[in-house]
């Protein structure tokens, strides 16, 4: 079964490491857990949970930071050479980057220490999840992440414009979900209907 590769985005801000001020070092978490994010809108969305157990088995071998999801720009740092280094504790995955001297790496870095790149995203497949559709909207956990693809700094007019489209994505893979939830709870009720009808058929 084909997994589709989906987008988040976090408000957790990013960071320039201060006290190494002859490094260019951020730090910030691109994905936090056990908070509840809306997906869509309140007419037409759900909300969406990453368990604290997501990434325990999560395919991490090498991860790019990137920024905006850019494959046309070059990569800020990456994992396979140990310039970024990803660590999971009880708040979620926290990045740490040590950008190497490049022009497009220092005007990031300069935008981070400036606050004006203060977002985070991360690109995913899901392994497992779980929906819940007793309250308003429905609740989607996620209980496994299958693949991390990259981790990205994001500005604010990709992060308008991205999140509409990572949304519309959501919510197709979230109606399509939500479907077949109803479809199997249907034929549940279907398939308990009909044995108390062979039952009080034989009595």
């Amino acid at each position: 079964m084909k997994m589709n590769k989906e987008t988040r985005f976090s408000s957790i801000e990013i960071r320039a490491d201060e006290e190494n001020q002859n490094k260019m070092i951020v730090e910030g978490y691109a994905i936090v857990f056990n908070e509840e994010t809306l997906i869509g809108t309140e007419e037409h969305g759900f909300t969406e949970v990453i368990d604290a157990n997501a990434l325990k088995e999560t395919n991490m071998k090498d991860v790019p930071f990137k920024y905006n999801h850019n494959d046309s720009t070059l990569i800020i740092a990456r994992t396979r050479n140990g310039s970024l280094s990803l660590s999971v504790d009880e708040k979620g995955l926290k990045i740490h980057a040590e950008l190497i001297d490049t022009t497009s790496n220092r005007d990031i870095f300069k935008c981070i220490e400036a606050g004006l790149l203060d977002k985070m995203s991360f690109a995913f497949t899901v392994k497992s999840q779980s929906w819940d559709k007793s309250g308003k909207l429905p609740k989607r956990t996620i209980t496994a992440i299958d693949r991390l693809f990259d981790v990205s700094v994001v500005d604010l007019p990709a992060y308008d414009q991205t999140s509409i489209q990572a949304s519309a994505r959501s919510l197709e893979l979230a109606d399509a979900e939500l479907k077949a939830l109803d479809n199997a709870e249907n034929l549940e009720r279907r398939t308990v209907l009909v044995t108390r009808l062979k039952i009080k058929t034989k009595i």
